[in-house]
């Protein structure tokens, strides 16, 4: 179980790395970026999903969070 929960929080951060070199590479080139596809439209998205269910929005942001260890 360790070895899995390594690989998933490794995977996870890989993950997270790659989120961050899309929004960078979207501001650089604009729009819509090659391999990334319109990233900051889908991040825009999910922020206007998590406002527009007010107080469960706020409990899914949290959750996540958690599962993600931001502080």
């Amino acid at each position: 179980m360790k070895t899995v929960r390594d690989f998933i929080t490794g995977l996870t951060g890989v993950l997270a790395s790659v989120i961050g070199l899309g929004i960078v590479a979207a501001i650089v080139f604009g729009g819509e970026v090659y391999f990334f596809g319109n990233v900051i439209d889908t991040i825009m998205g999910y922020v206007v999903m998590l406002g527009d269910n007010g107080l469960a929005g706020l409990i899914v942001l949290l959750i996540v969070m958690g599962v993600l260890n931001i502080k």
